[in-house]
Order: structure tokens, then sequence, then C-alpha cells
């Protein structure tokens, strides 16, 4: 038994499928339940399952001499020092559909609160008043501007097609969509869009993509909605657009800094501010640890892996 690879969970993740890693040819110490316990089995590692919590830096590294497998529970891997994995031959593997579904439900729930403006309207009745005047818009007819067209956006441009809202979108990684949405250059998109809906992975090159002079460019009375990554968004930026009436709203579930410390932002009366829970629900949990812990068996039996993230310039 001793001789087996050791696979370390550093985060939580679904309890079914930390068994069934158990079940596996491998060995197997579950430190989620505190993080300053991770550093003692880091040494024998073979392979190391994340979610968020735990950052993957070259530090981290360091302390983890046998380290060949890291695993994201999730599909961002921005916690995971790719550059640092890459020089040492670590491979990468996520789980790039677990979550799709319960992001997408988000986003759709997140542009009808904004533009019915349902949140001023719950707020108001919970304190006794009846405002009944007429407030707030349809969904139908609106134009949602998608910047990053992957698996996500692509699912939620179907459901909010079925209010019949029209779509655009921006990729630079994307020539043409496969379910023939128009792509547009960013400029045009924000332009056009009633409401921009940030769905693109971050960057060394994207952060504060949407800036100052990108929200002079958006439609007056537009929305913003991000369930990506906060640090696309400048928000002392986006707070002078909210408050000067450039936008007439803004639904955030990521921020710069998590938990984020701008209550300015976070108290204001046109921003929906939600903790980071878009891949939080029990069927995306689930499916996530399943699909990790998949990949783990795979790479354990020297089978090919289905979800190997590439390195730094391409490289697999």
């Amino acid at each position: 038994m001793a001789d087996l690879p050791l696979v370390v969970v550093a985060d939580p993740i679904d309890r079914a499928a930390v068994e069934a890693l158990r079940a596996g040819p491998c060995r197997v110490v579950d430190a989620s339940g505190d993080p300053k316990s991770l550093a003692a089995p880091l040494a024998d590692a073979w392979g190391l399952i994340v979610r968020s919590r735990t950052k993957v830096t070259a530090e981290l590294l360091t302390g983890a001499p046998h380290l060949t497998l890291v695993a994201r529970a999730g599909v961002g891997v921005d916690n995971v020092d790719l550059a640092a994995t890459g020089a040492r031959g670590i491979r990468v593997v996520n789980a790039p559909t677990a979550a799709t579904v319960s992001v997408a439900e988000l986003t759709v729930s997140l542009y009808l609160l904004l533009v019915r403006e349902l949140l001023p309207a719950i707020g108001a009745t919970r304190a006794g008043k009846w405002e009944r005047g007429t407030r707030g818009h349809e969904l139908s007819g609106r134009t949602v501007g998608y910047v990053g067209y992957g698996r996500i956006a692509r699912e939620v441009a179907r459901r909010a097609s079925a209010f019949r809202a029209r779509a655009i979108a921006f990729d630079p990684f994307v020539a043409s969509a496969p379910d023939g949405t128009e792509m547009v250059a960013l400029p045009e998109l924000l332009a056009r869009s009633d409401i921009v809906s940030l769905h693109a992975a971050l960057t060394p090159d994207n952060r504060h993509l949407l800036d100052a002079a990108a929200f002079a460019r958006m439609r007056p009375g537009s929305y913003l909605v991000n369930v990506a990554r906060g640090p696309l968004v400048d928000e002392a930026a986006l707070l002078g657009a909210l408050d000067g009436g450039r936008l007439a709203g803004a639904a955030l579930d990521v921020y710069e800094v998590e938990p984020p410390m701008n209550r300015a932002l976070l108290e204001h009366p046109r921003v929906i501010p939600t903790p980071h829970l878009g891949a939080s629900t029990e069927e995306a949990q689930r499916r996530a640890g399943a699909d990790v812990v998949d990949e783990v068996l795979r790479a354990l039996r020297g089978e090919p892996l289905t979800a190997l993230v590439p390195a730094p310039g391409g490289r697999p």
C-alpha cells in the first residue's frame, strides 16, 4: 500500500467523489478540512486536487517534489501557476463542463432581476411598501453581448433566446460561432448591447478589459453582468459609470478582490452582488468532484486524459 501513488485532496469536493478516489489504485489524504495540514502530505504527493481556495503557486510546488498531476475541480485555472507546472512537466486537468448549467441559469436569473428592476421592488415590499408603478423592462427584444463565447456563454444564449433576446458576441479565439451567433469586435459589441455579459477567462492581457473607456462606449441605460472573473472589470470605473448614469445597473458574482472589500460597490442601489456562487449548486459540485476524480483515475491507469489544460504556449 505504501508504494501506491499519493493523491492529496486540498479543498472540499463531493464526498462520493472522494470515496471513488479511495477505491482507486492510490493512497488518499484528505487535507481539505484544515489548510494548515496540507504541507506535510504534499512532500510525497503524486497528485493534488484543488478547487479555488488553494493557490498552486511556484512556492507550493517546491514543497511537492514528486507531484505529476494537478486536478482543478472547476472550470477556471487562474489559481494554478501554469508556467510553474509546465516548467516541471506537471499535467493540469479541470472539470470544464461541470458548472455549465448552473452558471448559465444564474446568469439568466441576473438578467431578469436587472431588467425588471426586481431587487428594489422586493426590498420595498419587505419594508411594508406597496409600490406598483410602472418599472422595468422586458428581456424580450433586448440585445445581449457576450464577451467570451465558450461553452457557458453559448448555453446562456440558448436560454436567453427562449425570451426572444438577441445575441452578439466577441471572442478573439472564436472566428465563427457554432450556433450562428454574430461575432463582432468589442467596441461594436459595447455600442450595440443592452446587456454586456462577461464569460471570458482571465489572462494577463485582459485585466480591466472593461475600463472607463469601455464603459463610455456602452449604450446609455445598459447593464453589465459578470459571472466570469472579477479583474476583467475596473471596479472604480464601473462605479463611475453607475453614478454617472451611463449604466442602469450591474450584477456581479465575481470581484477584483474576494471576499470583496469595495463597500461602495456592494451597497450601490443599482448593483446586485452575489458571493461567487455560479458553480455552487449541489449538482454542479457533484459533477465537478466526479469529473476530476475520473481524470485522476485515468492518469493513474495510464489512460489518455480528456480535460488536459494546455501549458502556456499551447503545449499540452
